[in-house]
């Protein structure tokens, strides 16, 4: 398949394409106006994860063979769909963040617009509305919705993820064992851990950590609690950001001596290792 995003750019392509370079695993593509939706040959759109049980049962199907090949052991169904639903929420929230934290543009998509290949770590997103502010050059275009202020762009983010986290939340959850703040916590973890990982590859994690400060300072409904960074001391004396995750990953049950560099179970000098070990990478 050629690449969508070369061939039809839009005022969100940019951000895409950056992610692109600091993150190889993940390349989006946009199709253009006369072009479908990718289905098939490994590509699933978005919105049969929400509405198609036996899609939803072969997508939960690749979790569950990668753990058993990584681990040597099977995981719970319930840890599975965690996983499952947290190797689509992390990219998904990039496609609204990054262009947000980059372009100050903020995508409304539905799980219409997006599909993905998990085989080639590729997704496709049909871009059509955004929001932005007054004086972006990008304003005057089709599609283009202008809001007053930096606050009310936030308030976008929030809005645009719920939108399209929502359905995908009802489906998952009943197979996460999971609702209601449960599920709300998974999603204001993705939404946080996903911009801050790739600002730290754009070498721009400082001003990340201040953005999302803004964007989740707490009692944003529907989600559940905030960003909420705070500084340890690494090996090195330097200072390092962490937070304590909102919701569990439940790495836990397949590995109980090696947690999440975010986990509450976590001490801090773990913690400050992890990220002295994620930055040397």
């Amino acid at each position: 398949m050629p690449s969508l995003s070369v061939l039809h750019p839009s005022p969100l392509s940019a951000a895409y394409a950056r992610l692109g370079e600091a993150y190889p695993a993940l390349t989006i593509g946009e199709p253009g106006p006369d072009e479908a939706t990718p289905e098939g040959d490994g590509w699933l759109p978005a919105a049969r994860l929400a509405q198609d049980e036996a899609a939803l049962d072969a997508f939960l199907a690749w979790d569950e063979a990668q753990v058993l090949r990584d681990y040597g052991q099977r995981a719970r169904p319930d840890v599975v769909a965690s996983f499952g639903l947290h190797r689509y929420a992390w990219p998904a929230c990039l496609l609204i963040s990054l262009p947000w934290f980059l372009l100050r543009r903020v995508p409304r998509l539905s799980v219409e617009q997006v599909a993905l290949h998990r085989g080639t770590g590729r997704m496709a997103v049909r871009t059509g509305t955004f929001a932005c502010l007054p004086d972006d050059p990008a304003a005057a275009l089709p599609g283009a919705r202008v809001v007053a202020d930096e606050e009310a762009l936030r308030a976008e983010v929030r809005e645009a993820v719920a939108e399209h986290l929502e359905p995908l939340l009802a489906a998952f959850g009943p197979r996460m064992r999971r609702r209601g703040r449960a599920l709300w916590g998974m999603a204001t973890d993705e939404l946080v851990e996903g911009l801050w990982y790739v600002a730290r590859l754009l070498g721009e994690e400082r001003r990340a950590l201040r953005e999302l400060e803004l964007l989740l300072p707490g009692a944003t409904k529907p989600y559940a609690g905030s960003a909420g960074f705070r500084k340890l001391a690494g090996p090195d004396g330097e200072p390092r950001a962490t937070r304590d995750r909102v919701s569990c990953c439940l790495f836990y049950t397949l590995r109980p001596e090696d947690m999440c560099a975010t986990c509450p179970r976590s001490c801090d000098p773990v913690r400050a290792a992890k990220q002295t070990a994620l930055a040397a990478s």
